[in-house]
C-alpha cells in the first residue's frame, strides 16, 4: 500500500494529507498548449437513416450544428464543472463532427492555449457535451444511441506530449 506522500507524486489534485487541492502553476512556464480528444456517437441504423435522409434536420433544429454550439460552450466553461481546473483563456476551441461509418459518427474537440497549464480536460469536455447534445437531440428517435467513448488522442506543449 503506498503512503500519503507517494500517492501525492501521482495524483497532483491531492494534497499532503489526501485532501482536493488545485494544482499550483505558479512556477511553470508559458507555452502554447494543445490537446484534441473525441468521443465516438453510435445510433441504431433507423435513427442513422432519419437523421441522414433529414440532413441532421429535427424539430429542435440541426443536430451537429447545434451539438457543435454546445461542445465550444462546454470547452469554454470547463473550469466551472470540473472542480479543480484552472480558468484558462482560450485561444481556440473547435468542434468538427464527421461521419466515420454508416451508424457512427466522430466528433473532434481542439483546445488551445498560451499558458501555464494544458488544456486536457478542456478538450475531453468539449467533445462530451457535443456527444450529448447530440444523444438530446436525437433522443426522441431511439434510447439506443450509444456514446462509446471519449478519449485524449493529442497532447502538447506542456511537460509531456503525445498522440495516439
Amino acid at each position: 500500500m503506498k503512503d500519503k506522500t507517494e500517492k501525492n507524486e501521482t495524483l497532483t489534485h491531492l494534497d499532503a494529507n489526501g485532501n482536493p487541492s488545485m494544482v499550483d502553476v505558479g512556477e511553470k512556464n508559458i507555452t502554447t498548449r494543445t490537446a484534441k480528444a473525441q468521443s465516438i456517437v453510435e445510433f441504431p441504423i433507423d435513427v442513422a437513416n432519419t437523421i441522414r435522409n433529414q440532413d441532421n434536420a429535427t424539430k429542435k433544429g440541426s443536430i451537429f450544428q447545434t451539438a457543435i454550439i454546445a461542445g465550444i460552450m462546454g470547452t469554454k466553461k470547463t473550469s466551472e464543472l470540473i472542480p479543480l481546473c484552472h480558468p484558462l483563456p482560450l485561444d481556440k476551441c473547435n468542434i468538427e463532427i464527421e461521419w466515420i461509418n454508416y451508424t457512427e459518427v466522430r466528433i473532434i474537440s481542439t483546445a488551445k492555449v498560451t499558458s501555464k497549464t494544458g488544456v486536457e480536460m478542456e478538450a475531453l469536455t468539449g467533445a462530451s457535451v457535443a456527444a450529448l447534445t447530440i444523444y438530446d437531440m436525437c433522443k426522441a428517435l431511439s434510447q439506443d444511441i450509444n456514446i462509446k467513448e471519449t478519449k485524449l488522442f493529442h497532447k502538447s506543449g506542456g511537460k509531456t506530449d503525445f498522440n495516439r
